[in-house]
């Protein structure tokens, strides 16, 4: 029962500098969202232009490695797949948080 007794409430200016402390990281935070956001839909548009180069090297015969270029193709279709599962995901949150009664 020693320990209970040892503990002691935060003073409300400490409390206020935490506060202001989790509001500056939460505001960098969301920049930090965007940008990885951004960085990840910049990634799926590189890997589906590669997609789109290996297709037309396989439509002109310039490719020298079939399996390479499956790979390629293989990949792009799973990225798009995974963002837009990501996407869909987002919206049905977002479309529940709307449907939330306050």
């Amino acid at each position: 029962m020693s320990n209970v007794n040892g503990i002691s409430s935060p003073s409300t200016a400490e409390l206020l500098k935490q506060k202001d402390a989790l509001q500056e990281k939460g505001s960098a935070g969301s920049a930090n969202f965007a940008d990885s956001l951004k960085s990840a839909i910049d990634d799926v548009n590189e890997i589906q232009q590669d997609s789109e180069k290996a297709i037309a090297d396989l439509a002109t015969g310039q490719v020298k490695d079939l399996h390479q270029a499956a790979l390629a193709i293989g990949k792009a279709e799973t990225s798009m797949k995974l963002m837009l599962e990501i996407r869909n995901k987002a919206l049905n949150a977002y479309k529940e948080i709307g449907r939330t009664q306050l």
